[in-house]
């Protein structure tokens, strides 16, 4: 699933590349504001911080929300309290684009991070030409040396990589690359299991002073409490948002 994926993202890439050429991209993005600071807005803190999603639809749930307006959704998620914004900027399963990370950015004031199957420099070119703060990138889906490489340049075009794991041995690679944010995916984009205690697990491997985010399996307050209790500094959701009141559940989870 997870390589059926980041195949298609490439394909649309290179789709979307023969209409707007490498250098065009680069100047724009070049020509952006300086990105914000996602490591401050997602430091450690004495509560429970959380991304809030953008999510219209994903493989394992099908669809969730139409979303008609991602941007006026993005205002809710930062009136209620959220430290950062995910977009999910992948077509075909996830039904997200570009055009919504633009919208979204317009519309907040907090960072935005770009998710996707993120593989080649075009797409992060992408990401911060449209005004993401933070990009997506998954250990599994990336052999170390582009691992190493997209990370550099993502923080070389001074946004922040959020480097995804999904086992012990991701963190560590992940951990290698001297990421400053850590997320664990409970999630397994391979075969899209869940391992609601996989964060647990794993959270000694990652350093202290590094920002360890955990994703998915957050449906309610519960949750989230377990999340802390296993030392994570923020929680990456979407689907509990898109579903439900998104400022009621954000202030819910704020409370842990």
């Amino acid at each position: 699933m997870l390589e059926n994926l980041l195949a298609g993202a490439l394909e649309d890439a290179k789709a979307r590349r023969e209409l707007r050429p490498y250098a065009q991209l680069e100047a724009a993005a070049l020509e952006r504001p300086a990105a914000l600071d996602a490591l401050l807005a997602l430091a450690p803190a004495d509560h429970m911080k959380v991304i809030a999603e953008v999510k219209r639809a994903s493989p394992s749930r099908g669809h969730l929300a139409e979303i008609p307006e991602p941007h006026a959704l993005a205002a809710q998620y930062e009136a209620g309290g959220a430290s950062a914004v995910s977009v999910l900027t992948e077509e075909r399963k996830f039904k997200g684009s570009l055009a919504d990370l633009e919208a979204v950015r317009k519309a907040v004031s907090i960072p935005v991070l770009r998710k996707d199957f993120i593989g080649d420099e075009y797409q992060v070119l992408e990401a911060r030409a449209a005004g993401a703060d933070l990009v997506l990138l998954i250990v599994a889906a990336l052999p170390q040396d582009r691992l190493e490489r997209l990370h550099e340049m993502i923080r070389e075009l001074g946004m922040t990589p959020l480097v995804e794991a999904h086992s012990a041995d991701e963190v560590a690679r992940a951990v290698d690359l001297g990421s400053q944010l850590i997320g664990v995916n409970a999630r397994d984009l391979r075969t899209f299991e869940l391992d609601r205690d996989l964060f647990g697990r794993v959270a000694d491997q990652i350093p202290a002073g590094v920002v360890r985010v955990a994703e998915s399996a957050v449906l309610d307050v519960a949750d989230v409490e377990r999340y802390r209790e296993a030392g994570a500094d923020a929680v990456l959701v979407g689907e509990a948002l898109v579903t439900g009141d998104p400022i009621a559940t954000l202030q819910a989870y704020l409370s842990v």
